[in-house]
């Protein structure tokens, strides 16, 4: 069994539905973390909620680059990221490993400008990951990392458990993984999704992120990974009985009383 599990729901702030799932998500335990979209229309509301004990320290940035409209204006002029109408439309190919300097410098704003929201709300992010997964993409990636380590919080890592990972993908996801790790410092040791638990082997150490999307599913929840009427409460309990379920606030404290001991 891994030591500690962080279970992360996506997409706080994206609608009303989804604040209102995650942050029963929280007050029933069976989430421990959450990430929002500093973009989207219920994010202020998000903000509120993210005040309550339950969820204070334990919420991050979901950083966007594929939905809704950017909160800078230097990318608006990018077309890899934008269209004519100031909306998201990425077209940067998912196996791109350069990015010209213009594009980078645009990538940084946003990112700063979603980070400094959240902040001008009143909620600093405790960690950072991506919609869609945009961080994945080695130069955005590059990025993001050594913005969070500026910022001084973790950074999600690319899913590295489950059974669809061929060796092209584990190949280069371990690097990814080894060049966030890198240049973040904190991270997860694991990566997967509800279905990837539930159809393999948890691993025997570390600490694992499960990246969630709750769904109301009458009084319990199940996920948007799962099957319609598959509950996600079940899935965590049967396959990660008596692990602890943390925050990557938690996580980023065991780090820093490590490196104060080193010291």
């Amino acid at each position: 069994m891994p030591r500690q599990v962080i279970v992360n729901a996506d997409d706080f702030g994206l609608s009303p539905n989804e604040n209102s799932v995650i942050f029963a998500a929280f007050q029933a335990g069976v989430i421990s973390s959450a990430t929002a979209m500093a973009n989207m229309p219920a994010f202020e509301t998000a903000c509120a909620m993210a005040r309550h004990p339950t969820l204070q320290g334990r919420v991050g940035l979901h950083f966007n680059l594929t939905y809704g409209r950017p909160l800078s204006l230097g990318i608006l002029a990018r077309r890899t990221f934008c269209d004519d109408f100031g909306v998201f439309d990425l077209s940067l190919p998912r196996h791109s490993f350069w990015l010209g300097r213009e594009d980078r410098e645009a990538v940084r704003e946003e990112l700063q400008a979603q980070w400094q929201r959240c902040v001008d709300h009143g909620m600093r992010p405790s960690h950072i990951d991506s919609h869609q997964h945009v961080h994945n993409i080695w130069p955005i990636g590059e990025i993001v990392a050594r913005f969070a380590a500026h910022q001084g919080v973790p950074i999600r890592l690319a899913r590295n458990l489950g059974q669809n990972l061929n060796l092209p993908k584990r190949v280069f996801k371990g690097l990814l993984n080894w060049r966030l790790q890198s240049l973040a410092g904190v991270t997860a040791d694991y990566v997967c999704t509800p279905i990837d638990l539930r159809n393999g082997n948890a691993p025997t150490d570390g600490v694992l992120e499960i990246v969630a999307h709750p769904t109301q599913l009458g009084a319990d929840f199940g996920d948007a990974y799962l099957n319609p009427n598959e509950s996600l409460s079940l899935v965590l309990e049967q396959r990660l009985t008596g692990v602890a379920r943390v925050s990557y606030s938690d996580l980023n404290k065991d780090f820093l009383r490590g490196a104060t001991a080193l010291d």
